[in-house]
């Protein structure tokens, strides 16, 4: 247990729970289902029973009501088993989820809140497109007025776990392509797998995360209910601002639980491997490494969690979500790197744990904002006046 972290009561049974189900469910499957690219869709029911998929939604829609900071811890405890299983609780905690209890009417939020904090449903986001990525205004999928429905066309690309959502929350255009309106011509439907039009396209094959299935949404002529479109229809994308730091957060609690998962084996190899008579972890080139790699995982979380608390008392933080995110990410491709090298080759092939990690570790820095674009978002914050 990290002794900078004061648990209450609460937390430490929420993590100790974590640990239970990653060590009957996850981790003794985690490296089949990398080698397999497999998905185990099993583990919604039982991440939604144990209580990980509604762990911010208010009770009155069957989740727990709590704060940003435990949701996180538990995140990190379950990404440091598998960072695929970790996504899944991510995205379905943020945005799909956080959108919906935002801006949704009281009539959506009872038919789809409950089933999603119990594990009934499993959320999704759908947002970038394959030529709409870090621009994700510049997207094509067209929404169009028939009556009192509305009509989607265009393909959705990057979906975790789009083949087995029963909610996504879509971004499509409202505007017209004689009249476009940039982000201020775009709407947020309610999309589940039975609508007529709507079609799984092709599974990405990635090179992390290789157990979270990724995959292109099409729609085709896909007939949606007024009744599923989420608030105005040209404050979409504006929406999907407003509930970033959900999303952003939660992969740097990903990112930690990976960069965490990579330096406790590599503390455990530098005490086990025997070079020129004793164990490398006595030698000070790899005891510098351990504590470069200690000092930067405790001071990602320091961020994470001093600006997940900041959000729980209702304070601004897109910018430091920014910087959780940045620093978490690029805390956790660095330490993995770092795990590589102190395992030498064993850390090169499959067999041993720490390249996983490293696989996985990548991702964290490109998807909900690259590290770019959160450099952006924190340097524009920077320029304007305190």
């Amino acid at each position: 247990m990290n002794p900078l972290l004061h648990l209450t009561e609460t937390q430490r049974a929420i993590l100790d729970a974590a640990r239970e189900f990653c060590a009957a469910e996850v981790t003794p499957f985690a490296a089949q289902w990398d080698r397999e690219a497999r998905f185990e869709p099993s583990l919604i029911r039982k991440l939604g029973e144990l209580g990980f998929l509604g762990m911010m939604m208010p009770e009155a829609y069957g989740g727990h009501g709590l704060d940003a900071v435990t949701y996180l811890m538990a995140l990190e405890e379950i990404s440091a088993a598998d960072a695929s299983v970790g996504v899944l609780m991510s995205v379905h905690n943020s945005l799909p989820s956080q959108l919906l209890l935002k801006f949704g009417t009281d009539a959506q939020k009872t038919e789809f809140l409950g089933p999603l904090a119990r594990g009934e449903l499993l959320g999704a986001f759908a947002l970038s497109e394959p030529d709409a990525g870090s621009d994700a205004a510049s997207m094509r999928t067209q929404a169009v007025r028939v009556g009192d429905d509305w009509i989607l066309d265009g393909t959705k690309a990057w979906i975790s776990a789009g083949a087995h959502a029963g909610v996504i929350l879509a971004m499509a255009r409202t505007d017209t392509p004689d009249a476009r309106k940039g982000a201020k011509g775009i709407g947020a439907f309610i999309l589940t797998p039975d609508l007529p039009g709507f079609k799984v396209g092709r599974k990405e094959n990635k090179m992390g995360l290789r157990a979270s299935e990724t995959v292109q949404l099409v729609f085709d002529n896909l007939r949606v209910p007024g009744s599923r479109l989420l608030g105005d229809p040209a404050k979409g994308f504006s929406y999907a601002l407003q509930t970033l730091e959900h999303g952003r957060l939660g992969i740097a609690a990903q990112a930690l639980g990976i960069a965490r998962a990579a330096f406790e084996h590599a503390a455990a190899w530098a005490a086990e491997r025997q070079q020129f008579g004793r164990a490398i972890g006595e030698f000070q080139g790899i005891q510098f490494k351990l504590a470069d790699m200690a000092t930067r995982i405790h001071a990602a979380r320091s961020l994470v969690h001093a600006t997940a608390a900041a959000k729980d008392r209702g304070e601004a933080v897109g910018e430091y979500a920014s910087m959780a995110k940045l620093f978490a990410t690029e805390t956790a491709m660095w330490v993995t790197t770092q795990a590589i090298q102190v395992f030498g080759g064993y850390g090169y092939i499959t067999d041993y744990p720490v390249e996983k990690l490293f696989r996985d570790a990548k991702v964290t820095e490109i998807y909900e904002g690259t590290s770019e674009i959160q450099r952006v978002v924190i340097g524009r914050a920077a320029m304007k006046p305190r």
